[in-house]
């Protein structure tokens, strides 16, 4: 049986509890510091709590003690702090943070891994899921020539001129619109604006737009950096949400003024379980002499586990990162130290 410790009981990690506490062979400890998180989630799935606040590190330490596996589903701000707490106490770590910085942290503490312990961040949709989608449509190619990655996460029935309502981390939904975003052209990486490259798509007649945003691509450009000659990662939104979105942080600056920001989207935007998640990644290439194109297109709605509702972005991350423990607990996963998505 694996002992997991996971930290951070808000939307994603309880249904992480759910599904890990579903699996004979693991044994879930969820901590926080909010009992009112910890108790709602021992109702939903049963599973061992702890109220312990992570900005206490012997507190952190301390709750790791015996434990195989730390779980990180708190804001990003955190994990390297977790991620070098798991260090010395040589239990394997994951998470679920899109944040640039945060994952270089995490690779830095992982030089230090000890035998079979292994650091993988960026477990989640996007970065997570969508990486591997990426990488596994590329290995179909003999040559690559494009990789285009569009995640979005939207509401089902949209009903504000924003046309669209907070699913996840509003801090995580902010670094995503403000911070510099990583690309590859013409073989090289690059550094591109967010809310730069807009463009228009549609899915099952539906019409989408995406925009460039931080984070999506996790470490995909450096493993496809030189091999192919376009990468590039993009947030779907329905049609006309961009423009506001620009008006906000470029036109009003409140990318200068984050927790303004913050306080405006959760103040004004409902959170909402009845939601969509769009993932859409082509990747173009030469096989057998021919330039091809694949694509994966996908969409999951929210839906009832065990007569409860929960939404796509809680169910499609959870997955995400169950599935990267279960790989590496059962030795599909064959590595050391910092382990990429792809």
């Amino acid at each position: 049986m694996y002992k997991i410790l996971l930290l951070g009981a808000g939307k994603i990690g309880r249904m992480i509890a759910k599904m890990l506490s579903s699996v004979d062979e693991y044994k879930v400890l969820l901590a926080d510091h909010d009992a009112s998180l910890l108790e709602r989630a021992k109702q939903q799935s049963g599973v061992e709590t702890r109220i312990v606040n992570v900005e206490d590190t012997q507190q952190m330490i301390d709750s790791m003690a015996g434990r195989q596996v730390v779980i990180s589903a708190l804001s990003y701000r955190f994990n390297p702090s977790v991620a070098q707490a798991a260090s010395e106490s040589g239990a394997s770590y994951f998470d679920l943070t899109e944040d640039i910085e945060t994952t270089n942290s995490v690779r830095e503490i992982a030089t230090a891994a000890k035998p079979g312990q292994l650091f993988v961040p960026q477990c989640g949709l996007a970065p997570g899921f969508i990486s591997i989608i990426a990488n596994h449509l590329a290995k179909e190619m003999d040559d690559l020539e494009t990789v285009h990655m569009r995640v979005g996460a939207l509401p089902q029935f949209p009903s504000n001129a924003f046309k669209y309502n907070l699913t996840w981390s509003t801090d995580g939904l902010i670094n995503e619109y403000c911070n510099l975003c990583e690309a590859v052209h013409n073989g090289k990486r690059i550094e591109v604006l967010p809310l730069e490259g807009l463009e228009y798509f549609s899915l099952d007649g539906v019409r989408y737009e995406a925009f460039n945003t931080s984070g999506g691509l996790g470490s995909l450009c450096e493993t496809f950096e030189g091999r192919v000659r376009e990468l590039n990662y993009k947030t779907v939104r329905y049609v006309g949400h961009h423009e506001l979105a620009s008006l906000l942080i470029n036109d009003l600056r409140l990318s200068e003024r984050r927790e303004i920001l913050k306080d405006i989207l959760e103040y004004a935007l409902p959170i909402t379980y009845q939601d969509v998640v769009v993932t859409f990644c082509t990747v173009t290439g030469h096989k057998n002499g021919k330039l091809v194109q694949i694509s994966d297109a996908r969409k999951i709605y929210g839906h009832l586990i065990d007569k409860e509702h929960w939404s796509a972005i809680q169910t499609t991350t959870a997955a995400g990162l169950c599935a990267l423990v279960d790989l590496c607990m059962t030795g599909k996963i064959r590595a050391q130290g910092f382990v990429p998505q792809e």
